[in-house]
């Protein structure tokens, strides 16, 4: 008999174990994969850090979440700057002055707003109806046609002029030459891989891997007195109401006989020819000098019923589901719900300790 089952060993199950257990709690954790960490799981392959399920970049503006994270890792100095290659041309990302002279030559902010305010003018879209007239309206054509609209078609699956306009709200333009992606005070990654982390916030729980809580639900949540889901919310309540959307990726993984594949942890392919949107060189997230190299090359999919979910599809539709499945989960006893599968919401790793971080306050906050 357990204090807690907690259905999902990656980030959210494993922080909310770690501070259960802190609490002198007994946690039960059990994943259907045969490995911790969920979508973070980095595994060593030659040497190197390989990032098993996409390039996880931790960055965040909170220095208590920082701090946090501190006691489980030390982080290097990584920043976050992919380049963008359109039919072999380069380009700095995101969207800064760098970006704007490999386009138009341009060298002063004054002349890089000139240039888009008139692409902007000269396309003439009044009211943004959908995702590529909103792009345009933002960054002009030039923009638009080499950088966007290739990545965000393969993203998605979907003809830019079919997406939703609010996919794309806001784009980060900047008018300085800084190709920090992000704009968090703080950012890096653990020097040892991220896997470390989670088997430092599991050592005190009870871990069971290569189990699948559906293949008998009612036999583990018998053996815990309360139940943490981090699964996907519709498959919980079998599906009683349809079925969530999400987009899937595949991975493919090769090692190559060269110290230096692409001379970046990440590029991105923006034209719509080439299949993938990008590859990830792993071992540039490390400053590795191993002798060999590792890279992913990443596929978007359709998803069906059994594939991995990556990115829920927050339309209209979807988010009236996920709200009629949130409503029957608030009132389930003794059963909590939390991660990015569990409230249908795409999170960075900051948001995902945070909301972990809240979820365990409230929970214990009885027992001061």
């Amino acid at each position: 008999m357990y204090d807690y089952l907690i259905v999902g060993a990656g980030l959210f199950g494993a922080v909310f174990s770690y501070e259960a257990t802190k609490r002198g709690k007994t946690c039960l954790v059990i994943d259907k994969r045969d490995h911790i960490g969920g979508n973070i799981y980095t595994e060593k392959q030659a040497g190197i850090d390989v990032h098993k399920y996409g390039a996880h970049i931790f960055h965040t503006n909170s220095e208590k979440i920082w701090n946090y994270m501190q006691q489980f890792t030390t982080f290097n100095r990584y920043t976050n700057s992919p380049i963008a290659n359109y039919k072999g041309e380069i380009y700095n990302l995101p969207f800064n002055m760098n970006t704007f002279h490999q386009l138009w030559g341009v060298t002063t902010p004054d002349e890089a707003k000139q240039k888009i305010a008139s692409q902007r003018q000269h396309a003439g879209v009044a009211e943004a109806k959908n995702l590529e007239e909103q792009a345009i309206s933002l960054v002009g054509t030039d923009i638009y046609q080499k950088l966007i609209k290739g990545y965000t078609e393969k993203q998605w699956g979907r003809k830019a002029t079919d997406l939703p306009a609010f996919i794309i709200k806001r784009l980060p333009v900047r008018f300085t030459y800084d190709n920090n992606y992000f704009n968090d005070r703080f950012q890096g990654i653990p020097t040892h891989g991220y896997t470390a982390i989670i088997e430092q916030m599991l050592a005190k729980s009870t871990v069971k891997l290569g189990v699948d809580f559906f293949d008998d639900k009612t036999h583990f949540m018998r053996q815990a007195k309360k139940t943490l889901f981090t699964g996907m919310i519709d498959q919980y309540f079998s599906y009683q109401y349809g079925v969530l959307d999400y987009r899937s990726l595949r991975f493919e993984t090769e090692k190559h006989a060269t110290d230096n594949y692409q001379g970046n942890a990440v590029v991105n392919y923006t034209d719509s020819e080439t299949p993938y949107t990008r590859i990830i060189e792993h071992k540039h997230f490390n400053f590795g000098t191993q002798s060999e190299t590792i890279i992913t090359k990443e596929y978007p999919t359709e998803w069906a019923k059994g594939d991995e979910p990556y990115y829920p599809i927050n339309d209209q539709r979807n988010t009236a589901l996920y709200l009629k499945y949130k409503a029957i989960a608030s009132k389930e006893k003794d059963v909590l719900f939390g991660g990015r599968l569990a409230t249908y919401k795409y999170y960075d790793m900051h948001q995902v300790i945070a909301s972990a971080l809240e979820t365990i306050e409230e929970e214990f906050s009885h027992e001061h």
